[in-house]
């Protein structure tokens, strides 16, 4: 790997997170070689990206979009009402 390297903070469900740890561990048995964590998820989003325009990834994707712009409108809405609150009790007004 003489490529240029770049850290990234990947955040993912329990779930997915135990799936990856689980081939990790076949992968480890299967090949007689330790098999990190990070291996697999660099192999699963590689290979996914072969398969740009295959249905099942392009929904996926869709779907974990829709689910951030649903947390961030939910966010901006409790951020303001906490504003509001914080503006009658006469406290420091945040800047829009």
């Amino acid at each position: 790997m003489g490529e240029l390297n770049a850290r990234v903070l990947l955040m993912l469900p329990q779930d997915v997170l135990d799936q990856a740890r689980a081939l990790a561990g076949k992968t480890t048995a299967a090949y007689k070689l330790p098999v990190s964590l990070q291996v697999v998820l660099r192999a699963l989003i590689e290979e996914a990206l072969k398969r740009e325009d295959h249905p099942g990834l392009l929904a996926n994707i869709e779907s974990q979009a829709l689910a951030v712009r649903e947390r961030r409108r939910t966010a901006r809405v409790v951020g303001i009402r906490t504003d509001v609150r914080r503006n009658r009790s006469g406290g420091r007004r945040r800047p829009a």
